[in-house]
This record gives C-alpha cells, structure tokens and sequence, in this order.
C-alpha cells in the first residue's frame, strides 16, 4: 500500500466520521426530521471499497448507508440536504436518510428494508455481464441480511450466472438490539454459509482499513477476471444506537465492557497511529486536512439550510404506483 492510497483511506475515514458528528451535533435542532442511522466506528469497510471500486461500477446499500454513499464518491451537499427534506436533495427531499441515489458516480440506491437492495443490485450485476468490460456492482450488507430469503435466492442466481457481483458484509454484531447469538447457532461462520451457496468467500478484521482494501482488492481481481460473485465479511462495530444519534449502552442488549473494547480498536485512530509511526503523515498534514473537511462539511450544513423545501405540487412526482 502506497502513501497516497495510504492518506486517501486516512481522510476518507475521517471525513466520513467527521460528516456524521456533525448530523449528531445538529440533530436535536429538530430540522432533519426523518431516522438516521449512523457508521461512527465503522468507516473501515466502506472507504476501503471505496478505493477500489471504480467510478463505472455500481453500488448499492441498505439502511446504514451515509458513509457507502459518500465512499462511493455521492455528493454530500446534496445528502445533507436529503436529510433535511429539501428540494435539492439527491432524492429531491423525499427519501431522508435511508434512501440516497448518486447515479452519477454509479450509487445505485439505499433502502430502509433489510436485504432490499440485494436482488436489485443482482439484477444490476445481471445487465453487467450481458455488456461489455468487467465493471462489478457492489452490494453493501449487514449480517442480518444472511437471515433474509432474498439473500439466498439472489447469491444463488449470481452464482448460477457467475455474475460479477461483491457481497461486502459488515458484521458489527447486531441486528437492532439482537447480537448473533439468538440469530445464529454457536459457531456459525456467515462467511461459511456465503460458501455454502457456492460464493468465493474472504473474511477478515473491518477496523484494519489495510486489511480490508487488501481482502476487498483480492476480491473484486477475483470478479473482474472472470472468477464469478465474491463474498467479503469484514468485522466492525457500531458506536452510537442503532438509529439516532445518541449511545445505547445503558438498555441491556450489549455491555459497557463490549463497547468500551471495540471503541478501542477505532479504525481511525489505529491507521492515523501506524502512518505516522511510518512517517507517511503528520501533524501539518492531519491539521491541513482536518481543516479542510470541516469548511467542506459547513459548506453542505449551510447548502441544506438554505435549499428551498419540494413544492407541494411535486408531492406526487418520482413516485412510483400501480
């Protein structure tokens, strides 16, 4: 890994981080009002398919979907403005946080229903391989979308077509307040069901960013040579509640000592800790950047205040009805 993919991965984690502490600082202010759910302590995963995917491949996520959208290259004035309801919203205000399309940089769609995205992000990796070229699409999940019907239906017709599709699990544990262990026998590896249907199949530590954009890029090489759909399950955890901008530690569903161990191998602060001991940055470079991303981020607060709000007599458009 080079020093400048190096300083990418850096300043796409903390960018990433950075824009949603700054949704959870104004979040009480009552003007973004639709559920947010926030990747504070995840950012790994994300930046790092971010970096190898390229802008002609396709993506596709579920409800936690900011820091997928904004790693794919999405415009983040315009998802700030979607979460605040506003005419200038990459869904022209209607969507909120759970629905973010950029197709301009190949962001296909979020969705607020677990496993949703998948058949449409097969079927998107289906007009893939009836084309020219060896783009991919990439299907964000998270572990709870192993327990959909969907999932296995569409990894099976992706691996009956040998489709060129990434399956990129973030397993952070939980689905809402259910930890795997009432959702999955003891032992249970999802990788190892991912191979059961006959997926290629990696796994690995989703808060080493290195790690993932090494096991992501195996990957998708796998993929774009003809090596048929990948499946890619990265360990991290979610800091904050699993919608909203607080902590939850204090309701039962996981301990203060679980939290506080996985807060300590922060994605963020470990790489920030290995570039500099490698002298790839520094404190000049970290302040630069730093400074840069917070005026970006005021810049897009700012945009979204000042956007108008849809017309009521767009209420019906872009909508889709029988």
């Amino acid at each position: 890994m080079n020093a400048d993919l190096s300083r990418r991965l850096l300043r796409d984690m903390i960018r990433i981080r950075a824009v949603e502490e700054g949704i959870v600082t104004r979040y009480s202010q009552q003007k973004m009002r639709c559920p947010v759910h926030l990747s504070v302590g995840q950012e790994g995963p994300s930046v790092a398919v971010g970096a190898v995917l390229r802008p002609t491949d396709l993506a596709v996520s579920g409800h936690r979907a900011h820091a997928h959208y904004l790693a794919k290259g999405g415009d983040l004035p315009a998802m700030i403005a979607e979460i605040y309801g506003k005419a200038t919203g990459c869904c022209s205000g209607k969507g909120g946080s759970m629905h973010l399309v950029d197709e301009r940089v190949g962001f296909m769609g979020s969705t607020a229903i677990v496993g949703g995205t998948v058949p449409v992000g097969v079927g998107l990796a289906l007009a893939k391989s009836l084309g020219a070229g060896d783009d991919i699409v990439c299907i964000f999940i998270g572990d709870a979308v192993l327990e959909t019907g969907v999932f296995y239906e569409s990894a099976s017709f992706a691996v009956l077509r040998q489709l060129p599709v990434l399956f990129l699990c973030e397993n952070n544990l939980y689905s809402v307040y259910s930890p795997l262990s009432v959702r999955q026998p003891e032992g249970r590896s999802l990788a190892g069901v991912a191979a059961g249907i006959g997926l290629g199949t990696s796994s690995g530590n989703g808060n080493d960013v290195a790690e993932a954009y090494d096991l992501i890029a195996a990957a998708v090489a796998k993929i774009r040579s003809g090596g048929g759909p990948q499946f890619v399950e990265l360990a991290t955890y979610r800091w904050r509640e699993h919608c909203g901008p607080l902590f939850d530690n204090d309701i039962g569903y996981r301990t203060v000592e679980e939290f506080e161990d996985w807060k300590a191998r922060d994605p963020i602060a470990a790489f920030t800790a290995r570039l500099f001991a490698v002298k790839t940055i520094d404190d000049k470079w970290l302040a630069a950047e730093g400074a840069a991303i917070d005026g970006e981020i005021e810049a897009a607060f700012r945009f979204a205040e000042q956007s108008p709000f849809p017309e009521p007599s767009e209420r019906f458009s872009d909508l889709y009805a029988a």
